[in-house]
């Protein structure tokens, strides 16, 4: 069994692909751009796509339009380029899209008809292109399954995620949407497809969150259940999984490029830990027999630190001591503290951030964390 920490995953701080699949395809050869014949083209597309597909009924989606950037077309088939944007009600602030490429037939009377539907070359799938979508609504949450999901899974999933949010604000009292749109691809394969990465890099993860960081308006961020790792985890391990990501969604505004990493994941981590009476020698063991065998870390974990597709072992060290940091300071200054202290850190340099909220420097914040180590992973 993988430990529930192992299984942790920083949380991918780019711009929202479009998460919500189908094999790439270019334009057919020998087309040409279109002239009068694309104005048609445009019109079609624009009727076509005038509501989402009934397949999508159950998803709760507003806003649903296709913006055609190009057409080719050679007379008798047709490819648009087209921008998609929806919302999902209730959870987006602003509208997620995708890339998509229309592919059309010429039909009696000069009329073209849509024939499919796929990502753009180069983009990323949605979740619906891998086949059927399945919906459960929570208290605070909801759950999109990919196909060959259950019902019983997304359901267990749905309740996890409902007693993650109140967790999160709880440990996060700072203005955030409280609700959180968890995605349940049908395998570890399709969900590195929605990523656009290896499936090797999400192998043994629970799931990972992602969004854009920042306080403009954005789609909500999505967090992205891989169900191989999830399905190994114990009821526990799937808490805090669940408890984790759904942090990096509450601190999502308060979170900038300049946010180290130890301070982002290490909140997570507390936020998930808090009440589940852990000890740090329980839920730190790879930090723990680094510490009993001499090897005391000389500095909070560096952002190269969390790189996966390394030292397992390592990168666990990187998640326990950015854990154990935040749990020092929440001990010995204050969760308001820390909660403080995240949201300095993502306007300001992390010393006038350490200096204005726990009277300290990134030095003596190091010693008492390295103290810290001691006293608890002796």
């Amino acid at each position: 069994m993988l430990s529930a920490h192992l299984l942790l995953r920083r949380t991918l701080l780019r711009a929202l692909p479009a998460l919500l699949c189908g094999l790439l395809a270019g334009c057919g050869s020998g087309a040409r751009p279109a002239g009068a014949a694309g104005q048609e083209v445009r019109r079609a597309v624009a009727e076509w796509s005038a509501a989402p597909p009934e397949a999508l009924a159950g998803v709760p989606l507003e806003g649903w339009s296709y913006e055609v950037t190009s057409v080719r077309e050679d007379g008798v088939r047709a490819f648009a380029r087209a921008e998609l944007r929806y919302r999902l009600a209730g959870f987006d602030a602003a509208p997620a899209g995708s890339a998509r490429e229309v592919e059309l037939a010429a039909g009696p009377g000069g009329r073209w008809r849509v024939t499919a539907d796929r990502p753009a070359p180069g983009a990323l799938p949605q979740l619906w292109d891998q086949g059927p979508v399945t919906v459960r609504r929570g208290a605070h949450a909801l759950v999109l399954g990919g196909a060959g999901q259950s019902p019983e899974t997304l359901e267990a999933v749905a309740a996890e995620a409902d007693r993650a949010v109140p967790a999160v604000s709880a440990a996060w009292p700072e203005p955030w949407a409280g609700r959180v749109v968890v995605v349940v691809p049908g395998s570890l394969e399709r969900m590195a497809q929605l990523l656009g990465r290896p499936a090797d890099e999400y192998r043994g993860l629970g799931a990972v969150t992602v969004g854009r960081v920042g306080t403009a308006p954005a789609a909500a961020d999505r967090v992205v259940v891989n169900p191989e790792g999830y399905g190994q985890l114990t009821a526990e391990g799937r808490r805090i999984i669940l408890t984790h990501e759904t942090t990096h969604v509450a601190t999502r505004a308060a979170t900038t490029e300049t946010t180290p990493l130890w301070l982002s994941e290490g909140f997570a981590d507390w936020a998930a830990y808090r009440g589940t009476g852990s000890s740090p020698a329980q839920a730190a063991p790879a930090l723990g027999r680094a510490v009993r065998a001499g090897e005391l870390p000389g500095a909070l974990p560096v952002n190269g630190a969390f790189a996966f597709g390394g030292d397992s072992d390592a990168l666990a060290r990187a998640y326990e001591g950015a854990w154990l940091a935040c749990r020092l300071v929440a001990q010995e200054w204050g969760d308001a503290a820390l909660v403080a202290l995240y949201g300095k850190a993502g306007r300001e340099p992390l010393p006038t951030a350490l200096q204005e909220t726990l009277g300290t420097d990134p030095a003596g914040l190091t010693r008492a964390w390295q103290d810290y180590l001691r006293r608890e992973l002796r």
